[in-house]
């Protein structure tokens, strides 16, 4: 499979107290390979899929460190370009709960990958048996991803990333676009319909209005309440809250993309979106315990017996 997104050096501080804007904060930072597509491929590489990765990084040595460990990962890099100007840049400040407080992205490279690209890497997108996409994309970029995954008849998921980005992926969907799946966290989807989804209730009857669109899975991130998976299921639609594998996160930063890799892992496996959608939960555990952006115990054996357990507490909506 394939995944086409966002490569960067993730620089995250943590607050030890209470939050106190404006002022100087005690705290702890650390350094570590990021970026939402090259985290989505890293877990998948750690899950047993064959991935390779299209991405872009600099001439400079954050571009070396990322390439070198997404390589040791597993993860098929040749398709990565290295282009001028400086590899991207997530700043992440979390507070004492490990929940995000603000987060500044400097990913001018992404814009590298360009529909040229694209096309020069048309063997390793026409050729996947399952495709992903970021919205650090350009939409042109998005937009060609999506023809593409249709003409060849490939299985397509789009990660929004922000509320802010998540308007490239609108842009898509209002041409008309058939996508797979589409795997939004509730601000996001929140953004993506123009509705208010603070409650269970009204994050259901969005992700139902995504379906009118186009999407026939919609996996929402309910952060510690786990997540809500919407799926065209041949007449009907079908709605499963899955519960949170973790209650209590040590880093937010790569639950989101932990939860994706094991969604797709699960369906490149042969699950349905359900049993994956319960693999995906159990990653994104595994995700925010860890300090890192993806866990070193990162595995499908210690995924199984969690996304197991999990699945006795699943409820239909």
């Amino acid at each position: 499979m394939t995944v086409v997104g966002g490569s960067n050096i993730d620089i995250k501080v943590a607050i030890k107290g209470p939050t106190i804007p404006a002022t100087s904060n005690p705290g702890m930072a650390m350094m570590s390979p990021g970026g939402v597509g090259r985290n989505i491929a890293h877990n998948l590489a750690r899950l047993d899929v064959a991935v390779k990765l299209i991405s872009a990084v600099g001439r400079d040595a954050q571009g070396d460190h990322l390439l070198d460990a997404t390589k040791a990962a597993g993860v098929d890099v040749a398709a990565v370009r290295r282009g001028g100007g400086q590899t991207g840049v997530y700043a992440a400040v979390l507070d004492r709960d490990g929940e995000l407080v603000i987060g500044v992205s400097a990913m001018d490279i992404t814009a590298q990958i360009t529909q040229r690209l694209l096309q020069r890497c048309h063997a390793e997108i026409a050729g996947a048996g399952f495709l992903v996409a970021d919205c650090n994309l350009e939409r042109n970029s998005l937009q060609w991803l999506q023809q593409c995954a249709k003409q060849n008849d490939i299985p397509f998921l789009v990660e929004p990333v922000s509320a802010v980005k998540v308007e490239k992926l609108n842009a898509i969907l209002r041409r008309g676009a058939a996508i797979h799946t589409v795997t939004p966290n509730q601000q996001q989807l929140g953004a993506l319909t123009g509705s208010d989804v603070k409650s269970l209730e009204a994050t259901a009857k969005a992700a139902r209005g995504l379906h009118d669109r186009g999407v026939a899975n919609v996996l929402v991130g309910l952060g510690p309440e786990g997540a809500l998976l919407s799926s065209i299921q041949g007449d009907e639609i079908r709605q499963h809250h899955v519960p949170a594998a973790q209650a209590k996160p040590q880093d937010v930063t790569g639950g989101g993309d932990a939860h994706v890799a094991g969604y797709v892992a699960g369906l490149v496996g042969g699950m349905k979106p359900l049993q994956a959608a319960l693999l995906g939960q159990a990653a994104a555990g595994l995700a925010v315990s860890a300090s890192e952006s993806v866990s070193r115990k990162m595995s499908m054996k210690n995924l199984t017996s969690t996304a197991a357990a999990l699945k006795r507490r699943v409820k239909e909506l």
